[in-house]
């Protein structure tokens, strides 16, 4: 069930631009106040996100609960103050290597099935010719060639499941997930250097920088939006 939701979300990508730029200006926003008033001042902020006024602003962000909850999590250790910034990298990294198997899951499972869908053609074209050669003696030609094209029938219906369907499925599956998973390390780049004494606007920069290019704010742009957010 997992991996159908997953492979119907294909239609259609929320790792854009614009998701990128919100993601920024909201760790922005979160960190901004958290330096100016202290980390005990985000902590309703952290504790409920769908009534926190900075949350509420990017309900793009807002409606992934497993991305809020991962960056509610790291806020929540940071206000703790007792993580140095190297063990908070390093409790990112062991958490990230976890997330990344989860995500690539649905596509490693399509790629299965894209692998076996020739050989399933396969088995139609044997089990078509079995029953073609059941039929020779008293058969006409006309029926044992349209028994012989429904067995081809089947290979290729293998075949063009296999190749022309699963396997692009397969491999949009996983550029998904490197897209979510480099938005996560993104986030993790944010997070520590803000962890490691850089201001908010130096801390979201580290952020943009790892991001892939396809997708990733400028610096003015992104200069821009925490300006006017």
């Amino acid at each position: 069930m997992h991996v159908f939701k997953k492979s119907l979300k294909m239609f259609s990508t929320r790792f854009t631009h614009s998701f990128y730029l919100d993601v920024l200006k909201m760790l922005y926003e979160i960190l901004n106040k958290s330096r100016r008033e202290g980390m005990m001042a985000i902590e309703a902020d952290v504790e409920e996100p769908a009534s926190s006024p900075i949350f509420s602003k990017y309900p793009t962000v807002l409606a992934d609960a497993h991305m809020t909850a991962f960056i509610c999590d790291y806020l929540r250790i940071m206000s703790s103050g007792n993580m140095a910034p190297h063990e908070l990298e390093g409790l990112f990294d062991q958490e990230l290597e976890s997330l990344k198997e989860e995500l690539e899951h649905p596509a490693h499972a399509v790629a299965k099935v894209a692998d076996g869908m020739p050989a399933m053609g396969i088995v139609a074209a044997v089990l078509g010719i079995v029953i073609t050669m059941s039929i020779l003696a008293s058969a006409s030609n006309a029926q044992i060639g349209e028994k012989v094209g429904t067995a081809l029938v089947g290979t290729f219906l293998g075949i063009l499941a296999s190749y022309g369907f699963f396997a692009p499925l397969s491999a949009a599956l996983e550029h998904d997930a490197k897209e979510e998973m480099n938005l996560y390390a993104a986030i993790k780049a944010t997070l520590v250097a803000s962890a490691s004494g850089m201001p908010p606007t130096l801390a979201v920069e580290f952020g943009r920088k790892v991001l892939l290019p396809a997708h990733r704010p400028s610096f003015s742009e992104l200069e821009q939006a925490m300006r006017g957010g």
